[in-house]
């Protein structure tokens, strides 16, 4: 999650909603990323996306069996979503999204009835940590 903290720091320094991702398989990061939405044009360049996307081209398979993804924000939809298709093993997220959380705290994609793979949740992990540098990054935008 450390690693997660310093990716999300590398979003605000260009502009970006801090959030960062980590993809780790057997003991080893074969992924990372984080937002880049507005630099890219992209709406679906999230860190989750970007780390999974980076996971994908480092194994040669979309399909992620067995990983933890480590994001120091709960997952939207769409990261959920990816992250089912992707077969990963698990997130573990530091601060709650209020707004728009999908593991669980505004509606629970990864463990829902319809989805055809679970993904296990973990939150809370350095939450003081990630939420703070979220609302650092808000308080300044709004001043």
């Amino acid at each position: 999650m450390r690693r997660a903290l310093d990716l999300a720091r590398q979003a605000e320094a260009a502009g970006e909603v801090p959030v960062g991702a980590v993809l780790v398989l057997d003991g080893a990061v074969i992924g990372e990323g984080w937002n880049r939405p507005i630099g890219s044009s992209d709406p679906t360049s999230h860190a989750e996306i970007e780390a999974l996307r980076a996971g994908a081209r480092h194994l040669g398979n979309y399909r992620l069996g067995g990983s933890t993804l480590y994001v120091t924000m709960e997952p939207c939809p769409m990261c959920a979503g990816a992250m089912i298709h992707a077969r990963v093993g698990r997130v573990v997220y530091g601060t709650p999204d209020l707004r728009a959380g999908a593991a669980g705290t505004v509606i629970d994609v990864l463990g829902g009835p319809a989805a055809n793979h679970r993904v296990e949740v973990t939150g809370g992990v350095l939450a003081d940590e990630c939420r703070d540098l979220l609302q650092s990054f808000f308080r300044a935008r709004r001043s």
